[in-house]
């Protein structure tokens, strides 16, 4: 067996009570694809850190072969001074790399090199921070959540370039199938531990299942002797003092071992509020068209969605996602066609972007907006607490600010927020970002259970798969199409994956024409001053209202508003609606420019 590339041993690290990290190991030989498991919370991307040499443990021991290159993705990029994207991927080159890898990657991730590196979206900066760790080619690849932010066919073209690389894996992620295809040895973290198996994560939840029965089987024979034991002691005890001595040592560490046993941590007990029921009618749109500009983001979409249908929404970042749910929704209106809405509508939503949490505020606050220690779950009040442990969150955590939460307890932190409101129809923007696997488990079941109907925005391949009844996918020029089942199922009938661009769905053939009918000599277009500007403002400017929408609503939560004072209930909603048709504005604006930039640059 090759020598390790990279061996963590016997690693110790405690925060404050309960150790992090207890006596961890970890060897990975060249060419291994290692999938580190384990829960939100569980120290997978400090152990990462510790394994790239970024942070210090209390104790054990980091070895690194000489000479051997390691490369880490963390969650969050740091960009630092650099001016542009090529720039920062090419700080990461060793001397005697190809920097002509630089510039190739970027260009498959669909990037120039010039962008401004702290302006980018969070999709634009991960596929950055993706460019600057492949292309050195290092001996070890360790990827903390590299599908975060990425659109279906970027995760298929990473998946495939990983695939073909003969880098040794570290990965974590919360993408099932993205696991499955690349992993063939699994890491479990659980409770400041590695178990290890020599199989893909394919085998880890039938595995895991495996170990915590014969746990829960151990732990219980464990009681069994216990309670034997203090029976002798009670009753049974003899005249042989030194047996007796022995004994009631044995049963002290006993006592001990069941003290510090270490449980499992407990399963989210997720479940919306649901309102009346809906009508059977739901949604029905017939052929509605929306157009930013010459460039059309849906062009004659009819569909009927009808109570229970789970629908969901792919396509690559850009591709109007957002616009069509909005369009649906009534969130927006079409340029022509209909949209009709039923009867008796009650919807929450799910907001992939998490600027309405307030950093400074702590995680009660969050949930009760403020107003004491309750929070109506489906129009009845509950303590926060408990609506706190029903979400995986413990009570000494009630105080803690958001801005410290880490990304998958924020995105719980979302849910319990979106979950509390009665509805009966959920629309979802990516769910699933930084939520560990038990926990997506638990939604899948809850979406399962849910009476109303659900509107689902999501990369998650495996996801889609397990909650759908339809997809609908875009098929360029602001077509879309609906396809019966999930995404492997959409896969099937359509007959090829997604394209990387929407722009890439649109024929060669026309591709051609257009080429052989723009003359050569025609000056290339160019953002104007304001234009720029613009482009580079409004992103700032949509979080302000993303903001004060949040504090306007949090106002309108207090449902006795209306009766204590109207003028503010009044002023407040006009105040919202307006922040709402700003917001709008600013979305469509900008979506418009970025299209137009896209356009100049591939020109």
């Amino acid at each position: 067996m090759a020598p390790p590339l990279i061996q963590l041993k016997d690693i110790r690290l405690t925060f404050g009570g309960t150790p992090l990290l207890s006596g961890v190991e970890l060897n990975v030989a060249p060419g291994e694809r290692v999938c580190l498991i384990g829960r939100n919370g569980s120290g997978k991307s400090t152990l990462l850190r510790i394994a790239a040499g970024l942070v210090e443990p209390d104790g054990g021991t980091r070895f690194v072969q000489p000479g051997a290159t390691v490369r880490y993705l963390p969650q969050e990029p740091d960009f630092g001074d650099h001016k542009t994207t090529l720039a920062y991927v090419e700080a990461g080159l060793a001397p005697g790399d190809d920097h002509h890898q630089a510039r190739y990657l970027l260009e498959q991730l669909g990037l120039t090199g010039e962008e401004n590196p702290h302006n980018l979206s969070g999709g634009e900066a991960r596929r950055a921070a993706l460019a600057c760790v492949l292309a050195p080619s290092p001996d070890i690849l360790l990827l903390d959540e590299p599908t975060n932010h990425l659109d279906l066919s970027t995760i298929e073209w990473l998946e495939q370039e990983l695939d073909s690389r003969r880098s040794a894996l570290v990965l974590i992620s919360h993408d099932r199938r993205f696991l499955t295809n690349l992993s063939r040895t699994t890491a479990w973290l659980d409770r400041g531990r590695i178990k290890q198996i020599d199989r893909g994560f394919a085998s880890f939840e039938a595995w895991r299942d495996e170990v915590l029965a014969e746990e829960e089987r151990d732990q219980h024979k464990l009681d069994r002797k216990i309670v034997d034991e203090e029976h002798w002691l009670r009753h049974g005890v003899s005249g042989r003092r030194k047996r007796n001595v022995k004994r009631l040592a044995n049963l002290h560490e006993l006592r001990a071992q069941r003290r510090n046993y270490r449980g499992t941590a407990g399963t989210a007990s997720l479940a919306a509020a649901e309102a009346e029921q809906s009508g059977k009618l739901v949604i029905e749109a017939k052929g509605i068209t929306k157009a930013y500009g010459e460039r059309k983001i849906v062009e004659n979409f009819s569909t009927r969605i009808q109570r229970g249908d789970r629908l969901g929404i792919i396509g690559p970042n850009g591709a109007g996602k957002t616009t069509l749910v909005n369009l649906l929704t009534g969130g927006a209106q079409p340029d022509s066609g209909i949209v009709r809405l039923g009867a008796n509508l009650e919807t929450a939503t799910l907001d992939q972007h998490r600027e309405s949490l307030d950093p400074k505020s702590t995680l009660a606050e969050a949930l009760t907006g403020g107003r004491g220690d309750q929070i109506m779950v489906g129009g009845r009040p509950k303590h926060v607490v408990g609506y706190m442990k029903d979400f995986l969150f413990a009570q000494e955590q009630r105080g803690t600010p958001v801005e410290v939460l880490s990304g998958g307890e924020r995105g719980r932190l979302m849910l319990a927020r979106a979950l509390a409101k009665p509805s009966n129809l959920l629309v979802l923007d990516e769910p699933t970002n930084d939520l560990d696997l038990e926990t997506l488990d638990v939604l899948e079941e809850m979406l399962g259970d849910y009476d109303g109907t659900v509107i689902l925005i999501s990369h998650d391949r495996d996801f889609l798969d397990r909650v759908v009844t339809s997809v609908i996918a875009p098929e360029g020029n602001g077509k879309w199409i609906e396809y019966a089942g999930g995404y492997s199922d959409m896969l099937s009938q359509r007959g090829a994956d997604l394209k990387r661009e929407t722009a890439k769905a649109q024929p060669a053939a026309e591709k051609k024409e257009e080429r052989a009918a723009a003359p050569s000599s025609a000056p290339k277009r160019k953002l104007s001053f304001n234009e720029k500007h613009a482009l580079e403002t409004l992103p700032k400017k949509m979080e302000t209202l993303h903001a004060d929408i949040a504090t306007l609503q949090r106002v309108l939560d207090d449902p006795n508003l209306y009766a204590k004072d109207r003028k503010k209930f009044d002023d407040t909603s006009a105040a919202i609606a307006k922040a709402h048709d700003e917001l709008s504005a600013a979305e469509e604006r900008w979506l418009e420019l970025e299209m137009l930039r896209e356009e100049i640059e591939q020109a």
